[in-house]
C-alpha cells in the first residue's frame, strides 16, 4: 500500500495490524492527555512496526503518520502471530530488526548528548539525508518535531535552520 505524506497509517489507542515499511519514512506521534503531541520515533525502511506488538498483540502507542511517500505492507496480526507460533526461527528475525532499532536509538543518543545545539542539528541532518536525499528536512518535519527529536527549543532550530541557510547563500537556478 502506498500512503503520502501527511497520510496515517494508523491511529494511537487502536488496535490492529502490524506494517512493514519497504520504503519512505513514517513518524510516530504520541498525543498526551493535555492534548499536546509529541514526535517520539521516525520508523525507516525495512522496519515492522510496531516494535512493542513484535511479540504479542497491544494497541499502538502512538499515531503512524508518512513524512514523505512511503511503500508499507500490511501484515494482519492473526496471521503474525500464527506464523510465529509456526514457526519459532521467526523469533530470530524479530531480534535482528530489534536489533537494527537499538542501533538506530544509540545513533539518537548519540545526537542528543552532544553540548552544542548546532552540533545536534548537524548530526540529524547527516543521519535524515540518508532518508530524504537533498530534501530540506523542516519540509519533512516541522521545526517544533526537529526540535522535540534532538532535544532543544523550536526557536533554536529556528534560528540555527536560518543561519545555515545564510552561509550556504543564494541556491542558483
Amino acid at each position: 500500500m502506498i500512503v503520502h505524506k501527511g497520510e496515517t497509517v494508523f491511529r494511537q489507542g487502536e488496535s490492529g495490524p502490524l506494517f512493514r515499511l519497504n520504503s519512505g519514512l513514517l513518524k510516530i506521534v504520541r498525543v498526551h492527555a493535555d492534548g499536546r503531541p509529541l514526535l517520539v520515533n521516525i520508523i525507516t525502511p525495512g522496519e515492522t512496526i510496531p516494535h512493542h506488538s513484535l511479540l504479542t498483540p497491544a494497541p499502538y502507542y502512538g499515531t503512524a503518520i508518512a513524512l514523505i511517500t512511503s511503500e508499507i505492507e500490511v501484515l494482519p496480526a492473526a496471521e503474525w502471530y500464527a506464523g510465529l507460533a509456526s514457526s519459532p526461527d521467526q523469533y530470530r528475525v524479530i531480534a535482528l530488526q530489534l536489533q537494527d532499532k537499538l542501533r538506530m536509538m544509540q545513533q539518537r543518543i548519540d545526537q542528543l548528548t552532544e553540548l552544542l545545539p548546532e552540533q545536534k542539528l548537524n548530526k540529524t541532518l547527516r543521519w535524515f539525508e540518508t532518508y530524504i536525499g537533498t530534501a530540506e528536512l523542516s519540509d519533512v518535519l516541522t521545526q517544533d518535531e526537529i526540535g522535540q527529536f534532538i532535544g532543544i527549543r523550536r526557536e533554536t532550530v529556528n534560528r540555527l535552520l536560518r543561519a545555515q541557510r545564510a552561509a550556504a547563500g543564494p541556491k542558483n537556478s
